[in-house]
């Protein structure tokens, strides 16, 4: 098996959303309480990043060119590299303590995104899917951080994490409707081990994890049995992306915001990391508009 080694030695303070652009071979990614968009080019080692008013939780690329961005006050559009934002919509205006946080675009152009409360006194976070029409709706609620939201080969399937109950999360997909039934729990970690953050789907249908404070980053079968567990150099590992021109290549963001004491034990936390993989993953969906 294939050792982690460091992509990027850089302090992300909350490094999230690593997506890989198969045009340009860039691995773009978020450090969501820097505010920054980053682009990073593997092949000479360089880093570039935009920094915004408010947190970036996740983003897509589009088909024309640009990002779909969903923030902490909703969702926009970027037509390109240092351009200005354009304000689509705010399904969650009213919930002034939330953000934005995971979110994946499906094979018909719907950007599916969850939201994070952070108080954790109730259940206040939600997934919503926005269309390329500008439309968002709310398809989840009584969630306290949407997190691993991805999408079989198929489409048939939906997954997501509400990452403090330690849980992945099943449901049935209905590609043409933009509807999800039938949820059951895919798969339950133990708690004190690491809970579900970020995810991405490989090209067998297995869904890979990062388990956040658990330090590895875990393969699951289309039936959710663990298949592979890989340590990462990092405490905190935040999310998965394949990249490289195979797709073979699964790129992990992780966190720096972290006690002193670990990162004594852990000094490379908030690094990208990478080791190469048997099964190669799938190019991302992108955003129509």
């Amino acid at each position: 098996m294939s050792q982690v080694s460091i992509a990027l030695d850089i302090r992300a303070n909350l490094g999230e959303c690593p997506r890989w652009d198969e045009e340009t071979q860039l691995l773009y990614w978020v450090d969501i309480n820097n505010k920054q968009l980053h682009r990073f080019n593997p092949s000479t080692g360089q880093d570039d990043f935009l920094t915004f008013e408010q947190e970036i939780g996740c983003f897509a690329l589009r088909k024309q060119g640009g990002f779909v961005l969903a923030m902490r006050h909703g969702f926009y559009l970027l037509n390109g590299w240092n351009t200005d934002l354009q304000f689509i919509t705010d399904p969650e205006a009213h919930l002034d303590k939330n953000r934005f946080n995971d979110g994946r675009v499906d094979a018909l152009g719907r950007l599916w995104a969850g939201s994070v409360y952070p108080p954790k006194d109730y259940n206040g976070a939600s997934i919503y899917s926005l269309t390329p029409e500008g439309v968002a709706s709310r398809q989840v609620g009584d969630l306290l951080t949407a997190n691993g939201i991805a999408f079989s080969p198929d489409s048939r399937t939906l997954y997501y994490a509400d990452t403090p109950t330690h849980a992945i999360m099943a449901a049935d997909f209905d590609l043409a409707a933009g509807t999800i039934s039938n949820t059951r729990v895919f798969h339950q970690f133990p708690h004190g081990q690491g809970r579900p953050d970020g995810g991405c789907v490989d090209s067998e249908g297995c869904y890979w994890t990062a388990l956040y404070e658990g330090g590895r980053v875990v393969r699951l079968s289309p039936a959710g049995d663990i298949l592979q567990e890989i340590p990462v150099p990092a405490r905190c590992p935040t999310m998965p992306a394949f990249g490289g021109a195979d797709l073979k290549t699964l790129y992990i963001t992780s966190v720096s915001s972290r006690p002193e004491a670990e990162l004594a034990e852990y000094p490379y936390s908030g690094a990208i990391f990478k080791v190469q993989v048997e099964v190669p993953g799938r190019l991302e969906n992108r955003f129509p508009a």
